[in-house]
Parts: structure tokens; sequence; C-alpha cells
């Protein structure tokens, strides 16, 4: 993953973090840690999933994640009281804030949303969360929706893109197309989601499907 934020530039593969032409030093854990933000950007990644992530099997204190967290800061020049990139959730974990560009050749191959009522929610980050929480990515508050009901991954694999659907273990489950969801599911465009009371559809756009026909007029 190659991305762009503020006067930053991060690749994954180089394992580089630079701000202009500076290199700019993170220790192994702090540039996990961003880059795991940044795939999972804008939902919020909490605590226990980046301990799984960057301590596999290891009892760690929150006191860790802090350091990190005040090491990617001050590598960055944020503040935690007015930040631009990471933002601290009180007791839950931390959010990528900043906005994002990916380079040019590197944007997916369509776009994919979901339609609520009048609403319609881009589905923008690597994985999107569903949820009665306010700090769910697509923020569903109506009755029978769990505070994290559902999560949605997207996937870009050569130029064809997938969304997948996976339950969070609701109180009242997922449904696609009115079947409950007991594993993931690659999405359909088209195909119906029901979470508690709220029906959402989701939507799949190419730029190959987006050229508009001709009629013809008699």
């Amino acid at each position: 993953m190659r991305v762009s934020f503020g006067d930053f530039s991060l690749d994954s593969d180089t394992r580089e973090l630079q701000q202009g032409a500076r290199t700019i030093h993170l220790s192994p854990k702090a540039f996990d840690l961003l880059l795991l933000l940044l795939e999972k950007r804008p939902g919020v990644v909490d605590k226990e999933t980046i301990r799984e992530k960057l301590w596999p099997g290891t009892n760690v204190v929150d006191a860790n994640l802090n350091n990190l967290a005040s090491e990617i800061r001050s590598a960055l020049g944020d503040d935690s009281q007015q930040p631009r990139f990471l933002r601290t959730v009180h007791r839950v974990g931390y959010a990528f804030c900043g906005t994002v560009e990916a380079p040019a050749g590197e944007a997916p191959s369509g776009k994919m949303f979901l339609v609520w009522g009048e609403r319609r929610i881009l589905l923008t980050s690597q994985t999107q969360t569903i949820g009665r929480d306010p700090e769910c990515a697509v923020w569903i508050d109506v009755p029978g929706v769990s505070r994290r009901h559902a999560r949605i991954r997207l996937a870009q694999t050569g130029t064809s893109a997938t969304a997948v659907l996976e339950d969070l273990d609701s109180t009242n489950g997922t449904f696609v197309d009115g079947k409950r969801v007991t594993k993931s599911v690659t999405l359909a465009d088209g195909q119906s989601i029901r979470v508690g009371e709220a029906t959402l559809t989701f939507r799949a756009w190419a730029e190959a499907g987006g050229v508009t026909k001709r009629i013809r007029r008699r």
C-alpha cells in the first residue's frame, strides 16, 4: 500500500514513512500500528485488535499502546487534543482521521456503497463496521441493531474489487436477501442487507458499466 496524507507519504512494501524527501524514523511496532490504522480508516481499531495484530499471544498493557500512539504523533507533529491524523477513542482504541490520497493508478476499479432510505454511504476503507455505536463507520441507529453488528471488508485483487460481509455475533443476526449470515458472504450488486429493523441495499458501480446508453428516438 502506498498512500499520502498531509505532506507525508507511506509505503508498506519498503516500510518507509517520508515527509517530502526526508525519511521519518518509526520503530517497527509504531510503523505497524500506523499501517493498521491507515488500512482500517476511518473506522476505529479497538485495543484488542491492535494487541492481536502487534503482539499475538502476548498479554500487553495499555501503556504500550499509548507509547506507540505518542511515538506516531511525535513523528507526524500531531496533537492529541486537536488531532489531524491520529484520533484517540477513549476506552476503545484509535482511528486515523486524516485525509488520505492514493497514488495514481492505485485507485479501486469501482465504487461500492450502501443505500439506506435517502442515504448513500460510500464504502471507502478496507473495513467498514455497521452498528448502533456512533463510532461505527456505518452508523445505523434503529431498534434491533447491535452496537457493532456487522462488518464489510473491501478487497482489491488485480482489477477486481469485492466486498465481503460478516456478522459480528449480533443479537438479532444479519441477513442477506432474507438468508441469515452464518459465515463470510461476498456481496453482489443489488443485494439487500437487513440489520435489526433497517434494510440496506449494496451497490457496486464500475467504470466499465458507466457508459450511458444512447436512446434511439423515433
